[in-house]
């Protein structure tokens, strides 16, 4: 087993009893990108067959299932949900200027950031024609909601970047808009689609939002831990682009002053390099070579990135507590393995 697949085998073989249902996914939105351009077709087949385990789908299929319901609207509404990823991935790597999607390389390094943006747009009108096909006010105030939301943590995070001073109310601020929200909107319209209440349906979001917290500050530790053949990008990704993540926020909180200065040079570094990129970016231009050693070893020292870890595993745990209520059954186990998983990637 690689690094990069699944150390929890209960989670993969959760995704593998539903293999037909997120091929059923895939398959609708394969249908959606028929259009007249070549170009959308393309970079669609590009993205579609570049990897992932298809989480936000399966999420849906799994909290429609554990609230009694296994009908064909759970796939179009994933369908959906999965376009919305998509067309954030496409969005995001051009914010971000980040060369490598999952291990490949990303739409607009192929085919430049305009063409990328655009196929991005018109994934978000493939979910919203899915959306509107299937009728559901409460399902098309999910997506509206979560689409301003993440557009928002976005546009949070690109204000605080470089900024020493992130508090950590700020970043948990940024990564609930950015990833909490989307799979907290997956489990909120898997229970939608199968007609519950509204505790139901709330109770189904929390855990969602807890899941996506715990997934985020786990991914945020392995880009200090972790090499690309784990997260599919370069090691020191986020510092190299400016994101203050947790472990750097316990670690400008827990240092010395001269060590509070090694980690704001390298954030002064970063912020100059990424300058120069903006106002020269079809040249060549020489980066300043970052010392992303010495930041590692503060982070080592104070243990940041253990603490930040612990601090995915409570948000792991919540998650897995708001299911205590339901009978035991394929979907509870495939949510609670779920839970585990967020926690437990790269090991």
């Amino acid at each position: 087993m690689s690094k990069s697949s699944s150390p929890n085998p209960v989670f993969a073989d959760a995704l593998e009893r539903i293999r037909a249902e997120r091929d059923r996914v895939e398959a609708a939105m394969r249908a959606q990108l028929a259009c007249d351009s070549d170009l959308i077709r393309t970079i669609g087949e590009h993205l579609l067959s570049s990897g992932g385990k298809r989480i936000r789908p399966a999420l849906v299929i799994w909290t429609a299932r554990l609230h009694g319901y296994s009908g064909p609207r759970q796939i179009q509404v994933a369908a959906a949900l999965e376009f919305i990823h998509a067309a954030t991935l496409l969005h995001d790597d051009v914010v971000d200027g980040s060369e490598l999607r999952r291990g490949h390389a990303a739409a607009h390094a192929l085919w430049g950031n305009r063409r990328a943006i655009l196929v991005g747009d018109y994934f978000y009108a493939c979910a919203s024609r899915l959306i509107v096909e299937d009728g559901d006010f409460g399902v098309l105030r999910v997506f509206s909601d979560t689409i301003g939301g993440m557009a928002q943590g976005e546009l949070i995070q690109l204000q605080q970047s470089f900024q020493p001073e992130i508090s950590e109310a700020q970043y948990y601020q940024v990564i609930q808009h950015k990833t909490a929200t989307l799979l907290s909107a997956a489990c909120e319209i898997g229970a939608i689609v199968s007609g519950v209440g509204k505790a139901a349906i709330q109770i189904s979001a929390e855990y969602g939002q807890q899941l996506g917290l715990a997934f985020q500050i786990r991914d945020d530790a392995l880009d200090y831990v972790a090499g690309e053949e784990v997260l599919g990008k370069p090691r020191f990704t986020d510092l190299h682009e400016g994101k203050v993540t947790l472990p750097l926020i316990f670690a400008l909180e827990r240092a010395t002053p001269a060590e509070r200065e090694k980690i704001t040079t390298v954030l002064k570094t970063a912020s100059a390099n990424a300058m120069n990129e903006l106002v020269n970016p079809d040249a060549l231009v020489a980066k300043e070579a970052i010392d992303f050693s010495a930041v590692l070893e503060i982070l080592e020292v104070h243990r940041c990135i253990a603490d930040a870890d612990a601090r995915a595993y409570e948000h792991a745990q919540k998650a897995k507590q708001i299911l205590e209520n339901f009978s035991d059954g394929e979907s509870k186990r495939a949510l609670l393995a779920a839970a585990d998983f967020s926690v437990q990637r790269g090991y």
